[in-house]
């Protein structure tokens, strides 16, 4: 491995971007080796300010370039399995961002085959594991300092939705993240869903079923409620309350600049994931430079991606047909730890 990893890019889009800009300025350790989109131009945008990162149109291409060491997928969700699975051919070590694989049958797939490796080679761009505040209540709750963890309530709110976005993407694209959070916050599986639908707001595009309220069931008796709200017009809000048996702590508060001016108060409220979570993708991606330079995977794993994508599914189910759908996830294989404790 050289003195600085070499990374292959695969999607040049907005999060793809801002991955290319950590790498090349934030994060130590690491270089942009090749980039990859079917739209160069984008792509060649996107790396305007680094010399000599060659563009290619073909992902599987980017991961065959000249110094590339390790691979960071942040293509759209139907792109992830081939560039996964092109990737542990070649023994490369990969950061993929949610969903690893939108469907669970792709997702298991990509699981066997890192199984079939017998050894991890992928860690799961779940980034609210690596957030300062998720990380203090993680403590909290395995320290036991709020007893036995009751209930989770979580909000998950979007200023706007895209133009392509689906009733069902407000389970399998937001609230993915809240299903791997109170999976790894409480060391629990989790084993059924219902989804609510009140009445659409009237800022949600038409058809678009917008807000929604989740609840999941664990497999030791908690409770977790996700209100999803991706047109709420006004800001990005993220945040999550633990109510335990002998105590509570809630977390997500804004905390951006204050103005008090001409009798009255406003604060900033965060209008992009990519600036609520700034610090988090600094430390997620950080991480993972420092432990594959050691030759390590650590965070998140394909288990994690394959069970977010299960559950997404059966909640996309449940919002669609009605009623508490069951979660069956399929067995574990020896090689995956508990890595959602």
């Amino acid at each position: 491995m050289g003195e600085l990893l070499g990374v292959a890019v695969l999607g040049a889009g907005h999060m793809g971007a801002d991955h290319i800009r950590r790498l090349d300025q934030v994060v130590s350790g690491a270089r942009v080796a090749a980039v990859a989109d079917p739209d160069t131009a984008r792509a060649k945008e996107a790396v305007g300010g680094i010399a000599g990162v060659p563009v290619h149109e073909d992902a599987v291409a980017a991961l065959d370039a000249p110094g590339v060491e390790a691979v960071l997928i942040a293509s759209p969700g139907p792109a992830h399995e081939e560039a996964l699975l092109a990737a542990f051919a070649r023994g490369l070590p990969v950061l993929c961002e949610k969903p690893m694989v939108p469907d669970s049958d792709g997702a298991l797939r990509v699981v066997e085959a890192e199984a079939r490796l017998g050894r991890r080679l992928a860690q799961i761009g779940f980034m609210r594991r690596y957030d300062a505040e998720y990380r203090r209540l993680k403590s909290l709750l395995d320290g036991g300092a709020l007893g036995r963890p009751l209930m989770l309530h979580c909000t998950h709110r979007n200023v706007s939705s895209p133009p392509h976005f689906t009733s069902a993407m407000l389970i399998n694209s937001s609230v993915s993240h809240e299903i791997d959070a109170a999976r790894w916050l409480l060391g629990q599986e989790l084993t059924a869903v219902t989804v609510l639908r009140p009445a659409p707001s009237s800022g949600a595009p038409q058809g678009l079923l917008d807000p929604q309220f989740v609840l999941f069931e664990t497999e030791r008796g908690a409770l977790v409620d996700v209100e999803v709200f991706v047109n709420c017009g006004f800001g990005y809000q993220v945040r999550c309350e633990a109510v335990g048996e002998t105590g509570s702590a809630r977390i997500g508060e804004e905390h951006g600049m204050a103005v008090t001016s001409g009798g009255g108060a406003c604060q900033e409220v965060p209008q992009d994931y990519l600036v609520r979570f700034a610090d988090a993708y600094d430390r997620e991606v950080q991480a993972w430079v420092d432990a594959t330079r050691r030759g390590r995977v650590t965070g998140p794993g394909t288990w994690d991606g394959y069970a977010a994508s299960a559950v997404a599914e059966a909640g996309v189910r449940s919002l669609e047909g009605g009623g508490r759908v069951r979660i069956a996830l399929a067995p574990r294989p020896d090689l995956y730890a508990r890595t959602d404790r």
